[in-house]
């Protein structure tokens, strides 16, 4: 699927508002990348090398979470920080990407990165509670590349 095909039929704003949503309960922070053109190769590869780039690997408790998409190639991943990943390992992340699929088979694309951004946001809220600062360290807009 072209990525503009793909990008016409996501509701951004409801993407936006469960990042910041599930944001507000937890000091961990949900990002959502969206790969342009084509993509060679395994996505969650891609995604450990965009995790860095992106400055995921700067938060305070090292809890990012990145939802890394190639619609073109029609791969996704999702990649948590060290912080996260002790927490709940990798079968969590199997079952995430696991309802993920579910709904892009569906060309659900919306619901597929909601549910996944509401899913990590219970897990996040239960190991990283949010804390007095109020500070967001990442943007919640979607980013595209």
């Amino acid at each position: 699927m072209r990525t503009k095909d793909f990008l016409g039929k996501l509701d951004h704003a409801r993407i936006v508002a469960a990042i910041r949503e599930v944001e507000a309960k937890t000091s961990g922070e949900i990002r959502v990348y969206l790969q342009r053109g084509e993509l060679e190769g395994d996505a969650f590869d891609h995604a450990s090398r965009k995790f860095p780039q992106l400055g995921m690997q700067a938060t305070r408790e090292r809890n990012g979470i990145l939802i890394f998409v190639a619609p073109r190639a029609r791969k996704f991943a999702v990649i948590g920080d060290e912080g996260v990943h002790q927490k709940c390992g990798d079968e969590f992340w199997r079952q995430l990407v696991e309802r993920m699929r579910s709904h892009f088979q569906q060309e659900d694309f919306t619901g597929a990165l909601v549910e996944a951004i509401e899913e990590a946001g219970k897990l996040l809220a239960a190991h990283f509670p949010k804390t007095d600062s109020p500070r967001n360290e990442l943007p919640d807009e979607i980013v595209e590349g």
